[in-house]
């Protein structure tokens, strides 16, 4: 299992960096003062570097959001029963999440995946797949949350659903989630790869009543006690099998899938980042090929972003999921793209450009 994935790896290459000065040339040559478009134009240069050709092309744009269920709700660590899951799932289905609203009014093409809720599989539908890997996870209080061979199966389902949007021809995925008692499973995770204490990054997720979050910190740290082996072997596998929600390693194979299909691939919030830490320890390659959409509200994003040197293009306080952050940074993703695609050089324009300062004492200015 591990010998597969260590060759699938390895077939992940970076994005050609010789690329980017020839990249950041044709964006300085643009009308406008060199640098004037920010965040736009480094966004611009990642798409290039990705794609290396004209035009940048971030359309056709796919969000999955992955749902699955936690044993850890056991420990009454969130506001919300976990069967609010499937009736997320359900409305996800039925067209009436803020995902929804926001992917039909972008253009941007939304799928469902069950990767282990509780309960039965869903009755088929045409936005839903089916890849379950169990029936909800373990409780890691008392520990692992899956088996290895879970996690591989929850890493194979995410590989083969990025190459399913690659042969669809989608050129970017954006990663959503939905899972009663994922903040758990996500802070547990940040805190076994970053070596962060619960205390630090802790927060509400979906709601707790008062007192929740002192008890929710007492969760995470036993959960960390009783799976302490895998944070002391230091595998990346492993520690995804200990505390990882199914959604959360469904995500992590689709950035691996998706970088080895040379996708650009949109990181929404607290949780998503965290399937984006397991990926990064798994292959630091994809951090090449990811654009983190917000940062989330949620208790101790700023800090992981800090750890992870990262900054996400939007702060809008939004603490949802579902892919909502992932579907409006695709839409300033898009202008990057057509700002590099669409703007008119100094010399297609017959603008001057700036001038080149000259050194001091050159005998021409004498």
């Amino acid at each position: 299992m591990k010998t597969v994935l260590n060759n699938f790896i390895d077939e992940i290459h970076p994005p050609c960096a010789g690329l980017t000065r020839e990249g950041q040339a044709y964006l300085d040559n643009l009308t406008k003062p060199v640098g004037s478009l920010g965040r736009l134009e480094e966004t611009a240069l990642k798409i290039w570097r990705i794609q290396g050709k004209r035009p940048l092309a971030v359309d056709p744009t796919l969000i999955y959001t992955v749902a699955g269920d936690h044993g850890v709700t056991a420990e009454n660590v969130s506001l919300y029963p976990p069967e609010v899951t499937r009736q997320m799932v359900e409305n996800f289905l039925n067209g009436g999440a803020a995902i929804n609203v926001l992917c039909n009014s972008l253009g941007i093409e939304q799928m469902v995946v069950d990767a282990g809720c509780f309960g039965p599989s869903f009755q088929p539908h045409a936005k839903l797949l089916e890849m379950r890997s169990g029936n909800g996870t373990a409780n890691f209080t008392k520990g692992p949350a899956m088996s290895l061979s879970q996690c591989w199966s929850c890493l194979n389902h995410g590989i083969t659903l990025a190459r399913k949007a690659s042969d669809q021809k989608f050129n970017t995925v954006g990663l959503g989630e939905m899972g009663i008692g994922n903040s758990t499973a996500a802070t547990a995770l940040f805190c076994a790869y970053l070596d962060l204490r619960p205390e630090e990054i802790a927060g509400v997720g979906a709601g707790l009543p008062p007192g929740g979050l002192a008890h929710k910190t007492a969760v995470l740290n036993q959960a960390l006690r009783v799976n302490r082996a895998a944070q002391q072997n230091g595998d990346a596998l492993e520690i995804l099998a200990a505390f990882g929600g199914f959604e959360i390693a469904t995500l992590v194979g689709i950035i691996l899938g998706a970088a080895h299909e040379n996708m650009l691939i949109v990181v929404d919030g607290f949780i998503s980042t965290a399937a984006y830490v397991a990926a990064w320890k798994l292959c630091p390659m994809v951090r090449e090929y990811c654009i983190f959409s917000h940062k989330s509200k949620e208790s101790g994003h700023a800090l992981i972003l800090s750890r992870l040197n990262e900054t996400p293009l939007l702060d809008l306080q939004m603490r949802l999921g579902e892919g909502t952050g992932a579907a409006l940074a695709i839409s300033l993703i898009r202008s990057s793209a057509a700002i590099f695609n669409q703007m008119a050089t100094f010399n297609s324009a017959g603008i001057s450009g700036p001038a080149v300062a000259k050194p001091n004492g050159d005998e021409n200015d004498k």
